[in-house]
């Protein structure tokens, strides 16, 4: 069923423009022509920002469900399978429904970029599936003219961390203008929720949601407190023990407890989150692979991490992360070219070992092998080359103890869950 699935999403590829064109026009037109489906989703709540969506939706996601409450939602990037992108109330959709909603959006001549139409099929899919009472949705590029920016009231919308991404598609390129396209045109009618910010992007937003009179709620209302190896959420109204074994930097836990906050205002009980935290796992996000095809490359000794990250605070994250390490660390490496990899790899000097870099498959903007080698050579670190991933985990392994870390992309670590 993979196979086929990435099938599909290769054809889909070919077929429609993956060339990012953010503009509103197209998607609210095909809406209008099948009748404003998106209207008929209960309690839409857009979750946006640079880093940290995936993790905040797939959090408030447990939530919910453990609540017994029945959620649908809308990701993006998958890592490995695109069916992933669209959850519906137990279940991701199926291939079927896919062809289906996709014969019935293309009978309306209208035409959508790759991301516009999966926006369409989530939309159109939703409104199949009797009682559902949420519906989480990850924005795509900014969100001023992003596909999911449709609905005036929705429910709540999250920010999640905002930092200097993306500025190829903004001007002027400065943290106040992508700000301004974040958070500029948020609702006018509902609860906002604001993840830590940097200080002076703080500053901006706050500035910026001045004159929005909808609910604000910062990240000053809730903390994430650590005493004696332990962590706790802290509200005015509750404590909450954060017990797990798989999450495991400090920027996942602020994510996490953003997510434990807007659970809480939507009525989910204290006592079911405290049971549901140690189930969560975030897919690709600072993980250990602890099973399947690619523990059989390394030895007992060894541990294989995996990491999406590709900005300069999910860098710094990781690399706080990997300072608590005592063992050996040996970084694979793989980054597209808009990623700004000279600056996102200089937030690891003094971490790795050795770098092995590696070419993202089947990613036409990965930056190639070359370019990649040269750019941590001049940054002072030891570097070689391998022709794959599965290559690179070979060369490293050996009988000493030591932590592989593969990063840089989440194309890149969805390619290698993959294999897996």
């Amino acid at each position: 069923m993979l196979l086929e699935s990435n099938k599909l999403y290769k054809l889909l590829q070919k077929r429609y423009s993956r060339r990012i064109n953010l503009d509103l026009n197209r998607i609210q037109k095909i809406l209008k022509f099948l009748g404003n489906p998106e209207l008929n989703l209960k309690n839409p709540i857009n979750i946006l920002g640079s880093d940290g969506k995936m993790s905040v939706l797939t959090s408030l996601k447990f939530f919910l469900e453990a609540d017994n409450i029945n959620i649908s939602a809308f990701t993006s990037p998958h890592l490995y399978d695109f069916r992933s992108r669209i959850y519906l109330k137990n279940k991701f959709i199926s291939l079927r429904k896919v062809l289906e909603l996709i014969l019935k959006i293309e009978k309306t001549k209208h035409r959508l970029t790759l991301f516009e139409l999966l926006t369409c099929i989530y939309i159109l899919a939703v409104k199949e599936i009797k009682n559902i009472s949420y519906n989480l949705i990850e924005s795509g590029l900014l969100f001023k003219k992003d596909s999911t920016n449709l609905w005036s009231a929705p429910r709540a919308q999250i920010i999640t961390n905002i930092n200097f991404q993306h500025q190829e598609w903004i001007n002027p390129k400065t943290i106040e203008e992508i700000c301004r396209q974040k958070v500029g045109f948020l609702s006018k009618k509902t609860t906002i929720y604001i993840a830590p910010q940097e200080p002076k992007t703080l500053k901006i937003i706050k500035k910026i949601l001045n004159n929005n009179p909808s609910k604000k709620i910062y990240s000053s209302n809730w903390k994430i407190n650590k005493k004696k190896n332990k962590i706790f959420y802290a509200d005015k109204k509750h404590l909450i023990p954060i017990k797990t074994k798989y999450i495991n930097s400090d920027g996942l836990i602020n994510n996490l407890g953003l997510a434990i906050k807007v659970a809480l205002d939507l009525g989910v009980k204290k006592q079911t989150i405290i049971k549901t935290i140690p189930r969560i796992k975030f897919e690709g996000r600072v993980q250990y692979i602890q099973k399947g095809k690619l523990v059989k490359l390394i030895s007992d000794n060894e541990k294989l991490l995996i990491d999406g990250c590709h900005s300069d605070k999910s860098a710094k994250n990781l690399y706080i992360y990997l300072k608590t390490l005592k063992n050996p660390i040996y970084g694979i490496w793989g980054m597209q070219k808009n990623k700004l990899p000279k600056n996102f790899i200089a937030n690891f000097k003094g971490v790795f070992k050795k770098l092995t870099v590696v070419k993202i498959p089947n990613e036409p903007n990965s930056c190639s092998v070359k370019d990649l080698k040269k750019i941590a050579f001049n940054a002072g670190f030891k570097v070689s080359t391998a022709p794959n991933i599965t290559r690179a985990i070979k060369n490293i392994s050996n009988k000493t103890k030591k932590t592989i870390v593969v990063f840089g992309s989440l194309y890149l670590v969805g390619n290698l869950l993959s294999k897996n």
